[in-house]
């Protein structure tokens, strides 16, 4: 009876333990590119606009783009927000930083995570050597 109700409560234990863990890594991209960053980050803007957003790729169509280009810490970044709420948790930034000679751009969230990023880890890694083919 004692042995029962030890793995009853272990597996209550087990059950509560892995309710607390989150889903898993969001998978990440990084790629180091010698280009500057701002150079780097409004590049991929435009191709992000022409190629996820103007497409019929409905993976886009509930996100909009939100570009701080210009930014003051020295990392551009483009976030794909909400469409319906531009302040909410982005589901994938895009940065750029300087680092030695070399620019590291680097991208994560949970839209990486999702069937679409294979295709969007593709679109950065075409993008960053100079290729302007869009795989979305």
């Amino acid at each position: 009876m004692i042995a029962n109700c030890q793995k009853y409560c272990l597996i209550l234990t087990l059950i509560s333990l892995s309710a607390c863990q989150s889903e898993g890594p969001s998978g990440e991209i990084e790629l180091s590119v010698k280009q500057k960053p701002h150079n780097l980050m409004a590049s991929i803007a435009r191709k992000v606009q022409n190629c996820w957003f103007k497409s019929t790729n409905p993976t886009f169509r509930k996100f909009r783009m939100a570009n701080e280009i210009n930014s003051y810490a020295g990392r551009p970044r483009l976030l794909l927000v909400p469409k319906h709420n531009p302040a909410g948790l982005p589901s994938l930034v895009v940065q750029a930083q300087s680092k030695d000679d070399l620019t590291r751009l680097h991208a994560f969230g949970p839209l990486l995570a999702t069937h679409a990023g294979k295709a969007i880890s593709a679109d950065l890694k075409n993008w960053t050597s100079g290729k302007t083919a869009c795989v979305n």
